[in-house]
Formats: C-alpha cells, structure tokens, sequence
C-alpha cells in the first residue's frame, strides 16, 4: 500500500510529537537510549530488565537466565552484550533477548513528606502512581513510532529497491526473506493511529490504549505467519550474505534510506521480538493503572489478549524449532521406507513401547511406537544394541477409530488379550490390535490418541504447515549430520558403528 504525502508528512510529525515527549530506556539498537542507561548505571542507580526470551549458555562469561526473569543491568557500553546480575550469577549477556522496565523505581508512601496530613501523603502517593502510569503509556506509543520507522524502512528501503533488481532478486526470494512484513507494516501504521486518537495529551494517565489493543487483536495474528517464515529468512540471508554483491546491494540500501547501523537481519528480528513484548508493556500498564480507571478492565482484558497471541506464536515457534530434530530422528532410524515424516506430520506426541498383535497366527511382536500429528510410526529394536531402531511400518490415524477393549479371549485370534485397545479403519479396513503392560499405560495410550486428534484439528483452524522449503532445508542438514558422523573404519562390528537414534522432544512425558 503506498503512503500519500500528506499521510507520510503526518507520520513523521507524530513521530518527532511522540518522541520527544517520551520518558524511555527500553533499547532499540540507538545510541541515544545506550546513553542514557549507562548514566542511570554510573549515578548509581539499579537499572532491570526483564527476559523476553530463556538464554541457555554453558560458557562461564555469560549469564544464563529464563523468560520473565528480572536481570540487574551493570554495563551497557557495548550495543549487543550488556553485562548483567541475576540471582547467584553475573555474565554477558545478549541486549536483544530483554526488554528494560520503564519505571525503574516503584511509588511508595515512603518517599512522602514525613509529619504531613495523610490525605497530603495519599495524594503525593497517587501522583507518584499517575506518572509512572505515564512513563509506561509515554513508552507504548514511542516505541510504536520507532517500531513503523523500522517497518517503513524494510518496506521502503529494502523491499523497494530489491524489487527494482529483478536480476538479483525473484518475488519468491523476498517472500521467502521479507515474509508478510509488508501486512504488518499496513496493521501497525493503523494501530499507531487508533492509539494516538486513544491518547490523552494533557492528562497522559488517562489515556484508553487498553480498549485499542481490544479492537485490534484479532490483526495480530499477522504475525504467526512471518514469525514461522522467520527461520527460512535467516537461511536464506546467510546464503546470499556469502555473496558480495549482495552484501554491497544491502549496504547501499542502508546508505540511501538513511537507516540505524543494524543490519538487515537485526531489522527483520524485531517484528518477533515486538509481539512478545506486548504482554510485558500491557503488565506494567496495568500495574499502575487504578482500579476505578474507566481503561482497567481493557488492559486486564488486553494482557489476556496478547499473552495467548505471543503464547500462540512461541508455541508455534518450538514446533518449527523442533521439526530439525525430527529429520535428525528419522535420518537414524534403519531401513526406513516411504515419504519423510514431515510431509505431513510436525511433533512427536508421544512414544512407548507396546505388543503387536498380527494375524491370522495372533504372533505378539514388542514394538516402540512413535505417535506423530497424523501418524503412527512402529520400529524394531537392534538385538544388541537396544538403542538402534529399524522402520517396521506406519498408521495412517487419519478416519482411524480407537477402540478401548475389555481384557478378554479375542474370537478372531482365539488368544487372551489384556490392557489391550485396536486401531480400525472402516467394515473392511486394516486392523491393529495393540496391548500395553499395565492399565495405566494403556489409559495413557488412549488419551494421546485423542491429543493427537485434538492438535490435527488446532492445526487445521490456525493454518499451521511446514513450508516445502523448511521440510527440504532440515532433511539436507540431517543427511549431512548423518553423513558426517559414518565412521571411515571398516574392521569394527557393524553394531559398534551404529549411531544411537536421537532422542525427541515430546508434547507428553514418555513412558
């Protein structure tokens, strides 16, 4: 959508309007913000900061810490590790995984004057709560600005001119890096102008954006689908960025849209970074917003809101951060047969071990089962070496029944079954008769099967999918790994040679 120039003078007006009546810290790649932490730091105050994401690090020098975690920020001199404080422990750690508090010191009655009138300490007390009710609304509507500056110069500065280099760059590759930056850059230009027209200029405190995060929420769900794009985005850069031209091209971009000194991949993370940070702002502004306010209700209602939007999209961000360990699982597995477990499955659910039953001689066979979204997949174990697994076969549970069975003698096998229950598809339809070990075992067999159900059909409303790319990209790696792992020796047994199959992670504990 192209921005009139009356409408693009409007935004920059707003823009500097905004900005310069801001009281913020939260940093957002700008020196500026740099600044003005390190002086809080060298006056002496504490400067926090809270997680957005977990940080798992085994290096001594930096900090591990996880998400909601409350980080004491002691050196901010370098724009992309700050060194910080948290619990028993001080390290480095990345800027960009937090998000500083805006007000970095609570109101209290104890600051009051002492010996006044206590309606003279209650009013200090309110006034005290109504600016930093301010300073947060003040930083909700500043970082927005900063944040469509950043929108517009993707969409302006990098999507524009790549679009004038068809040579360079097929509208496949800039979907494929960009996403649907350009939907969200649309969104967030009307979100910014609903909440300048929810914004009280006199009386800051009073402002509504509780009740504008209401009506726009609904947009947000934008994001699930450029934040799933986001890892194909980063292979593809990492590809192009061992080009020079294409380095060149982007620099010169940077250069003409007169941009921050952050590069393009630093510009497309922080639309990902923006929605999980939503909750984080809206906490804080209801912190202090007074009960009586007319905006309570909407903001209580609001971080309800966008906590299940950000849950929504980190939860579909671990499902793609887990598809790579299972092409790894399968690319272990011996004599696998038929199409790739991600052409139409995405998450392990659950696995144990169970007797299959076959017939017509009932033969028992002790089998791992493996339930993924869509499929049931049944291995072997090496008599060896019981962690080598071999491909058996596979289920389709799509239109398949799950029938519990009383434990009884079987008319059809003329065998007792016990802790049994059968897989049946149709009158005529294959048949597998299955029995676990105990009641318990069985009772949980039976419920991941209805999980199973219930994910396919939260799938099939929220459009979630493995892009053809993403499938190609992590099943290449997995050869690869596997490829690089074969031993060169030839003398040694073949069981001694044999990888250990990975091991998943599950949505339910395992048996």
């Amino acid at each position: 959508m192209a921005i009139c120039a009356d409408e693009t003078g409007r935004e920059e007006t707003l823009y500097e309007d905004v900005h310069s009546s801001s009281q913020h810290y939260s940093h957002s790649g700008g020196g500026g913000e740099q600044l003005a932490i390190n002086e809080l730091i060298s006056n002496g105050s504490v400067v926090c900061a809270e997680a957005l994401w977990d940080h798992v690090t085994m290096n001594d020098q930096k900090l591990g810490f996880k998400t909601g975690d409350v980080i004491e920020v002691m050196d901010a001199t370098n724009r992309e590790w700050w060194w910080g404080h948290v619990a028993d422990g001080e390290g480095w750690f990345p800027a960009s995984f937090v998000w500083l508090r805006v007000n970095q010191d609570e109101p209290s009655e104890n600051k009051a004057r002492h010996g006044g009138a206590e309606e003279d300490v209650e009013a200090e007390a309110q006034s005290s709560r109504d600016q930093m009710c301010t300073n947060v609304i003040n930083e909700i509507l500043s970082t927005e600005r900063d944040y469509i500056k950043h929108l517009r110069d993707i969409c302006e500065g990098y999507i524009r001119q790549c679009r004038k280099r068809s040579d360079m760059f097929s509208e496949e590759q800039l979907r494929t890096i960009f996403g649907n930056i350009e939907d969200i850059y649309r969104c967030q230009k009307v979100f910014v102008k609903a909440l300048e027209q929810k914004f009280n200029r006199e009386r800051p405190h009073l402002s509504e954006l509780g009740a504008c995060f209401l009506e726009h929420q609904a947009n947000f769900q934008i994001y699930s689908e450029y934040c799933n794009n986001h890892s194909n985005a980063c292979v593809e850069l990492s590809r192009l960025s061992k080009l020079n031209k294409y380095l060149y091209f982007f620099e010169a971009c940077q250069l003409l849209q007169k941009m921050i000194d952050i590069s393009l991949d630093g510009f497309l993370l922080t639309s990902v970074q923006k929605i999980c940070k939503y909750p984080l702002q809206l906490a804080e502004l209801l912190k202090y917003t007074h009960p009586q306010h007319r905006d309570f209700r909407d903001v209580e209602a609001a971080l309800h809101a966008m906590k299940n939007v950000a849950q929504f999209i980190n939860e579909r961000k671990r499902r793609l951060e887990n598809i790579d360990k299972i092409a790894q699982w399968q690319s272990s597995i011996k004599d696998w047969e038929g199409e790739d477990l991600l052409v139409r499955s995405s998450e392990l659910i659950y696995s144990g071990e169970l007797t299959l039953v076959t017939q017509p001689q009932a033969k028992s066979q002790q089998r791992m089962f493996f339930l993924f979204d869509h499929q049931l997949i049944y291995c072997k174990k090496d008599l060896l070496h019981r962690d080598m697994l071999y491909y058996k076969g596979r289920v389709d549970m799509d239109g398949l029944l799950v029938l519990d069975l009383e434990d009884r003698k079987d008319k059809d096998l003329h065998v007792s079954i016990r802790n049994a229950f059968r897989l049946h598809r149709g009158t005529m339809g294959e048949s597998h008769l299955l029995c676990a070990r105990k009641p318990q075992q069985k009772q949980r067999w039976l419920r991941v099967f209805a999980r199973e159900r219930e994910q396919v059909r939260l799938d099939q409303e929220t459009g979630f999918s493995i892009t053809e790319l993403q499938r190609k990209q992590v099943m290449l790696n997995a050869s690869k790994q596997q490829a690089a792992w074969k031993p060169k020796a030839h003398g040694r047994p073949y069981y001694l040679t044999c990888q250990k199959h990975p091991v998943l992670p599950a949505s339910l504990p395992q048996q």
